[in-house]
């Protein structure tokens, strides 16, 4: 795992979208190998209910920056205290369909066990990085989007949970930079615009 890579990369940052938010990587070092945690959302949440995800929330004003935001909203939904968590460095920004700009924060946190905020959080999944990088639990799927173009989209499937949308394309950038990992420069399959959805 390597966390310099993390902490000497130069984030792009996304400056035009309607509200701002923030993620939390949590990576846990265990015996067996690097591992990160994801929260599953709540059934009943408004936006993307049942879809695994990193900690993370809508940026408040008393928030001093968006690294206080990742962390914010990790101890509200994980019970993940701010003093506990390494931080390592950010991300790029990406936008999301629903209008928000995610900064991605990876920190380092201890191996415990987390209480997830039954209000937001269903579940909480710890996975393997050696478990994420395997090509056999790994899908490419190509889109065209009407606003921002083609757009690749990663489906990590790993011990019955499937990560993807915006959580994928976080953890994909992560995997790239912290192992090593390369997606495929082929999908696996192209969604035809024309489709029935």
């Amino acid at each position: 795992m390597d966390f310099g890579r993390i902490a000497a990369h130069d984030p792009v940052a996304v400056t035009d979208a309607e509200r701002d938010a923030a993620v939390l990587v949590p990576v846990i070092e265990r015996a067996d190998g690097p591992a990160l945690l994801f929260t599953k959302r709540a059934s009943h949440l408004g936006e993307h209910p049942g879809q695994m995800s990193f900690p993370g929330g809508g940026r408040e004003p008393s928030d001093r920056d968006l690294t206080a935001t990742a962390l914010r909203e990790a101890e509200e939904e994980i019970g993940l205290r701010s003093e506990e968590a390494r931080v390592v460095g950010r991300l790029d920004d990406i936008h999301t369909v629903s209008r928000y700009s995610i900064t991605p924060v990876v920190a380092r946190v201890p191996d415990r066990a987390y209480d997830p905020d039954e209000r937001e959080v269903a579940e909480i999944a710890v996975l393997s990085v050696a478990a994420l990088t395997d090509p056999g639990n790994y899908e490419l799927e190509r889109r065209e989007h009407p606003e921002f173009g083609e757009l690749d989209v990663h489906f990590f499937h790993v011990a019955g949970y499937t990560v993807w949308g915006a959580t994928g394309r976080i953890l994909a950038q992560f995997l790239e930079l912290a192992a090593d990992w390369t997606p495929p420069e082929r999908p696996d399959y192209v969604l035809d615009p024309d489709a029935e959805p």
